[in-house]
């Protein structure tokens, strides 16, 4: 019994990002951007901002990372009004039901050169769960010069079909296939919540002085 457990928690160890860094996506400084193909003619985008999530992450062991991130549907945009208000309706995202997709990585592998990473995680977007596959490029791990706070940055793309989330309408007319593109930057959880904090206290100090 004494054995097995001990065997159960050398497992445990060995998976867990022991040395990992706890950090938090910036909601300000995270975004990304959808392309699909209309007819053959064009490739016509949308942008979603306000992305929030946390990352454990050492560089030095990058495989044990981890991410977790929720994207606001609500805050994507295509810059056509007519279009943001039909891909929420209903009929395509259905906001009213799911106002939220979600992924969560369940591996990181290395790819290839230095700095170059696979992750593989569950996507969930209008009710339904499918593994998708990121390629993460490491754009800078440092400090930020502006606040101290440490903070790691990333770039990642992925493709997937719209139909595997019941969002095929006007397949093949409009391309099922779809390019995603995200660009964030993560600040270490406890240092940037700090700052947050004093950021507030500054700003509260700055309207009491025009009362």
């Amino acid at each position: 019994m004494i054995s097995r457990l001990a065997s159960t928690i050398a497992l445990v160890l060995a998976s867990a990002p022991l040395y990992a860094t706890t950090y938090t996506l910036e909601p300000g400084h995270s975004q990304g951007v959808i392309r699909w193909n209309h007819l053959g003619f064009v490739n016509p985008t949308a942008q979603f901002s306000m992305v929030e999530g946390t990352l454990d992450f050492d560089e030095a062991a990058a495989t044990k990372s981890s991410v977790s991130v929720t994207i606001p549907l609500a805050a994507m945009s295509t810059g056509v009004p007519d279009l943001n208000d039909y891909l929420r309706s209903a009929d395509f995202f259905d906001l009213a039901k799911y106002p939220t997709a979600t992924f969560k990585s369940t591996m990181v592998e290395k790819n290839g050169e230095t700095g170059r990473l696979k992750v593989t995680g569950n996507l969930n977007l209008h009710g339904i769960t499918k593994p998708i596959i990121l390629d993460v490029t490491i754009n800078k791990v440092g400090t930020n010069p502006r606040n101290q706070v440490p903070t790691v940055g990333f770039e990642a793309t992925a493709m997937l079909n719209r139909s595997d989330f019941g969002l095929g309408l006007y397949v093949p007319q409009v391309s099922d296939e779809i390019r995603l593109h995200i660009t964030t930057e993560a600040a270490e959880a406890k240092a940037y919540a700090g700052y947050l904090k004093a950021e507030a206290a500054k700003e509260a100090a700055r309207e009491a002085k025009k009362k």
